[in-house]
């Protein structure tokens, strides 16, 4: 591996870590990443999806203790065992659909014009989200304040909401925060929630995404994707802790604006040809 390579590789893993769990759409970011350092490719496409394995293996490690407790006690202690139908219960809502519809998303949607329609409405709807919680706030405090105050019902409604993010742009993490915020969890839970989700979520179509690639990959890769895979988990455990600290004092309104400027920088440079999004 030559160093222009891994440096590459190594940025791209970097931009996975840090956009993978704010509510900005990763997917987006790794397309303008991969564009400007010209690493792009069916290959790339693969290896852009492996290496969300370092941003898991870091909430894995901050939740540690959590998920230690968790696995110890799906035999006999019943808060662990709620915890972990929830967590299932709220994946399979984005897993089925992305089964059934995968290949139309990306014949249709893997487009310049829907990915900044889709970055410019959720950050619209954030925006709006946040006034709304905001104004209830002064009526009511959050019904549910931690994630082992949700319910089954809870589980699944933001399972479905999750799966808002298999349009491309809309931000996994983003449709699964904001989506628990509007079924009433505080701030911090529905934070902590769509990390937890994100674990199933996203080894789920690294595996799947391995699986279906495997005819195209060889031993040679093994560096590129560990490389890559340690670069996302190193950014995605300082971005993880950072954000955890950040929501307990602050809204979601930069996010918001950020996306809407995103999504119109990408419409001007598709349609000027500075960045070849159709990659």
């Amino acid at each position: 591996m030559d160093f222009t390579l891994a440096i590459k590789i190594i940025i791209m893993g970097i931009v996975e870590g840090l956009t993978e769990f704010l509510p900005i759409s990763s997917t987006g970011h790794l397309i303008l990443a991969g564009s400007l350092l010209n690493f792009t490719g069916e290959k790339i496409k693969v290896f852009e999806i492996v290496i969300q394995a370092g941003a898991i293996f870091a909430v894995c490690w901050e939740y540690r203790s959590r998920i230690a407790q968790v696995l110890r006690g799906l035999t006999t202690d019943v808060t662990a065992q709620r915890f972990a139908l929830h967590v299932s219960i709220a994946f399979l809502p984005a897993a089925i659909l992305g089964l059934l519809f995968s290949k139309q998303i990306k014949a249709h949607l893997f487009k310049p014009e829907p990915v900044a329609a889709a970055l410019i409405l959720g950050g619209i709807f954030i925006l709006w989200t946040e006034r709304k919680h905001r104004q209830n706030l002064q009526v009511r405090p959050p019904q549910i304040e931690t994630v082992d105050d949700m319910r089954l019902i809870d589980a699944f409604k933001i399972g479905l909401a999750q799966s808002l993010a298999l349009i491309p742009g809309t931000s996994r993490s983003g449709a699964s925060i904001i989506g628990a915020m509007w079924f009433g969890m505080s701030r911090k839970a529905a934070t902590e929630f769509s990390f937890f989700l994100a674990i199933p979520t996203l080894l789920g179509a690294t595996i799947y995404s391995l699986y279906k690639a495997r005819s195209e990959l060889s031993v040679q890769d093994i560096p590129m994707f560990g490389l890559g895979t340690l670069a996302a988990f190193i950014s995605a455990f300082f971005c993880v802790r950072w954000l955890l600290k950040y929501v307990s004092t602050h809204s979601f309104n930069a996010f918001a604006w950020y996306r809407i400027a995103f999504g119109c920088m990408i419409l001007l440079t598709a349609y000027t040809g500075v960045i070849s999004w159709a990659e």
